[in-house]
């Protein structure tokens, strides 16, 4: 766990929640806010607490004294990034919102307990069964907003709703090429290969041409 230096009445504290809570134990703070993450990499959570600790400490000082025009300034220079993104990267930042936002309006997306229930399991530990066929590569998730949703398209009813046998054989295909969004911007995508129509459509009266569409995709990313 680590203490970022700040403002020497605000503390921000960094670790686990383990050590989080022994801190917090010790703390004599009037107030506490907390901020969890379900995955980051250690040096952007660094980075994070690095960033959050001068808001913070800013942010502390003009409320404080709000007429104060140098407290202002410095909280106006923490919250803009210091040199101005490239216009390529808001560019991308663009594109890549307007991708997850057509993938999660296609409304083929359901959470653990919606499988659960569509497919007959225990309601009791509903994430327990999804997540044991994600594991095994037979079915892949998108993560948003701290849930995982899984492709109804990707579920067979004649078989109660389980996940198609060719499925398994597409993730396999993309395996360590494609994430849970790739392969989910993958299936929503009108497909030169399949004449134009989206794998999603076809999985189920076409298994084979999709997993040949898969493949055909592998072999364009690898000639680049």
């Amino acid at each position: 766990m680590g203490i970022v230096a700040g403002h020497p009445d605000v503390s921000t504290w960094g670790g686990t929640p383990t050590e989080m809570q022994a801190r917090l134990g010790q703390s004599h703070a009037e107030r506490a806010l907390v901020l969890t993450f379900d995955r980051i990499a250690p040096h952007v959570f660094q980075t994070l607490a690095e960033n959050f600790a001068n808001v913070a400490s800013s942010m502390y000082e003009v409320l404080q004294d709000r007429q104060d025009p140098a407290s202002l300034e410095r909280l106006a220079e923490v919250m803009v990034p210091r040199t101005p993104p490239p216009a390529r990267l808001l560019k991308e930042a663009a594109m890549l919102v307007r991708a997850r936002k057509a993938v999660l309006d296609s409304g083929d997306w359901l959470t653990a307990a919606d499988l659960a229930q569509l497919a007959g399991l225990s309601t009791r530990n509903a994430s327990a069964q999804p997540n044991k066929w994600k594991k095994q590569g037979q079915i892949f998730a998108i993560h948003h907003g701290g849930v995982d949703y899984f492709p109804g398209y990707g579920l067979d009813r004649d078989t109660g709703f389980r996940p198609m046998k060719a499925l398994a054989r597409i993730i396999e295909v993309f395996a360590g090429r494609k994430d849970g969004w790739g392969m989910a911007y993958w299936f929503l995508s009108d497909n030169s290969f399949l004449g134009g129509r989206r794998p999603q459509d076809l999985l189920a009266c076409a298994p084979e041409q999709v997993i040949e569409a898969a493949r055909d995709e592998v072999r364009e990313i690898a000639h680049g």
